[in-house]
Formats: C-alpha cells, sequence, structure tokens
C-alpha cells in the first residue's frame, strides 16, 4: 500500500484543524453562555433574598456583604458593580423562555450594553439584530446610540395595519453621516458615496438585504428608465427597489416607483418570491402627502434621509416627535374609517 504524498497530508491536517478550531469555539461559546445563566442565578437568587426582607436598609447590608464574599473567593467578576448588574440582569429578563436561547450566541457584555434601554422590546430587537448581524459590544452600542430601534417602530407603523409581514423591515430616518456628504451633493453623488460605502450602508439599511444592481435599465415602449439601487431582502424574500430623491418627496415620485416595481414584479420576480416593494430615500418625507397617497398600500416605504448625525440630545428629541407624529396620523385615520 502506497503511503500518503505530502499534499494528502496537508489536506487531512487542514480538515483536522478546522474541526479542533471549531470544536475550541463551540467550548467558548458554551463556557460564556454557561457563565451568563449563573450571573442571571447570582442575581435572581439575591434579589429572592432582599424581597423576602422589606427593609430597605436590609437589601443594602445582603448585596455588599454578599458581593464582597463572592469577590475574595471568585475574583472581581463578583464584585458589587458586577453583583448589582446581576441583579438587574435577573429583573429584566425574567422570562426563561427568551433567556437561553439569547444567552448562547450573546456575551455577558453584550447584556450589559442593554441594561439601560428602557422596554423590553427595544432589548430583545437589539438582542437578536446583534445575533443576526454577528455585532460586537461596540457595534451594539453604536447602534443603540444611533436609535435604530426607535426609527424602526417610526417606519414600521407606515405598514403595520396594512401589510405586517414587512415589519421590521425599514427605519425612517435613515442616517448616512458614514457618507461624508457635502451640503452641495447631487444625486449622483449620493448614489456614488452608497456605493463607495457599501457595506456600511447595508448595516443601516438592516437585516437580510444584500446588493444587486445600481442604475437597473428597464426598457418600457421602446424608452430606457433607469432604477437607482436594486437590493433582494431574503427575509421577506422581496425584491426592494430604492429610488434616491436629495429634495423632498413630490406625489410624482409615487408614479415613478409604482412603475418600477410593475415592470420588476413582471420580468424580475423570481419563482418564490413575493412582489417587489419599493424604499424612497428623501431629505425630506412631506408625511402629510406620503398619508394622503397611501403608499403602504402599494408597497412602497418613504423615509428621509439624514446626512448629519445629530447630537445626542437632537437626535431624542426629533425622534420622539417622529413617533408621536406618526402614532397620531394611524389614530386619525382610524377614526376617518
Amino acid at each position: 500500500m502506497k503511503g500518503l504524498d505530502k499534499r494528502d497530508s496537508l489536506d487531512i491536517v487542514q480538515e483536522i484543524s478546522a474541526l479542533i478550531e471549531e470544536s475550541k469555539q463551540q467550548v467558548v461559546r458554551t463556557a460564556n453562555s454557561a457563565l451568563t445563566l449563573l450571573f442571571w442565578q447570582v442575581g435572581n437568587r439575591i434579589n429572592e433574598e432582599v424581597l423576602k426582607n422589606e427593609r430597605a436598609q436590609y437589601g443594602k447590608q445582603i448585596v455588599a456583604t454578599v458581593s464582597a464574599q463572592l469577590e475574595l473567593k471568585y475574583g472581581r467578576n463578583f464584585n458589587e458593580k458586577n453583583v448589582r448588574r446581576m441583579m438587574k440582569f435577573a429583573n429584566e429578563f425574567s422570562d426563561l423562555e427568551i433567556l437561553p436561547p439569547l444567552a448562547a450566541k450573546l456575551s455577558w457584555s453584550h447584556f450589559i450594553e442593554l441594561f439601560p434601554l428602557k422596554s423590553m422590546e427595544s432589548k430583545i430587537y437589539y438582542a437578536q439584530n446583534s445575533i443576526f448581524h454577528n455585532w460586537g459590544k461596540r457595534e451594539l452600542r453604536n447602534q443603540i446610540s444611533r436609535k435604530s430601534f426607535e426609527r424602526n417602530e417610526i417606519a414600521n407603523i407606515q405598514f403595520s395595519s396594512e401589510q405586517p409581514s414587512l415589519g421590521n423591515t425599514f427605519k425612517d430616518p435613515y442616517i448616512l453621516d458614514f457618507l461624508n456628504l457635502k451640503n452641495t451633493h447631487l444625486e449622483e453623488d449620493l448614489e456614488e458615496a452608497i456605493l463607495h460605502e457599501l457595506e456600511s450602508f447595508i448595516l443601516e439599511l438592516g437585516k437580510g438585504f444584500a446588493f444587486m444592481e445600481r442604475q437597473k435599465r428597464m426598457v418600457i415602449d421602446g424608452d430606457d428608465f433607469y432604477l437607482d439601487l436594486l437590493f433582494y431582502n431574503r427575509n421577506i424574500k422581496r425584491l426592494v427597489a430604492i429610488e434616491l430623491k436629495i429634495g423632498k418627496f413630490e406625489a410624482r415620485h409615487k408614479g415613478q416607483m409604482e412603475l418600477y416595481l410593475k415592470w420588476l414584479n413582471k420580468f424580475e420576480k423570481q419563482e418564490g418570491e413575493k412582489e417587489p416593494i419599493g424604499l424612497i430615500l428623501c431629505a425630506e418625507s412631506n408625511k402629510e402627502q406620503v398619508e394622503l397617497l397611501e403608499m403602504h398600500k402599494d408597497g412602497i416605504m418613504v423615509a428621509e434621509y439624514w446626512a448629519v448625525m445629530p447630537s445626542k440630545n437632537e437626535l431624542e428629541i426629533k425622534l420622539h416627535q417622529m413617533l408621536i407624529e406618526a402614532k397620531e396620523r394611524i389614530e386619525r385615520n382610524k377614526r376617518i374609517e
């Protein structure tokens, strides 16, 4: 029997090395998950003890005493600051059906970033997106600071009643500060900048988007039409047509997008896909016109893009006002119907 040649042995070593590396990563993931669940159990047990005794002073004493002894025995992971985080963790993630799947994929550092968020809905949104996009702690912190959840919530209101399946697909507004656009930019400048920073743009778009084509040519009645950007979203199994407008939204933009979507539906949609949808990105969205035209019924999302990131306080104020206005429009439409 002939012996293995050098190439054969190298192939085997590479295969075995891949198995070993995968196993090592699995061990790390399992250890991280076990540690995170342990921290939850520690926090939960102390919470139970504090609740048994209604004296506030007792609660302070038990946390300080227990954390000091645990730190002495097991190290800095169990100092008082971290133990209080564990207690908060157990309080905020009390649903034991939700926690284990998240703990299996996210580190303790991820959960620490989630603690300051006000609603469980926002915590779950960022946790699931961290898993889907493989966000590290730094990127998760970045997405939270950019109010990704709130912008997603504003966009969802457009589709919530007519097409709930499109929920969590879009944002409003999109913050495109990474494009470094000048104040006098043209539509072609915007498109060129997006393509140059495509990875960042896809990250800003959200889950499931894949770039397909720029300036998609469509021949209709012998005339050429060009769609700015064409994406596919694997989560909703639809083509997504994106038109870029550097000014305010205008009613004629709806007809243009409808034409593109009908053409894509007829000539580009493949078996198993649903009807294409459109996203019109403009500097100002003219909410009243969008509402009157009932864009959502035709599968068209209109959203603003901001070329500059506002300050934290200004961003919170603007998004809060946009959310209030969006909810008011929904309630007004319900009363009319």
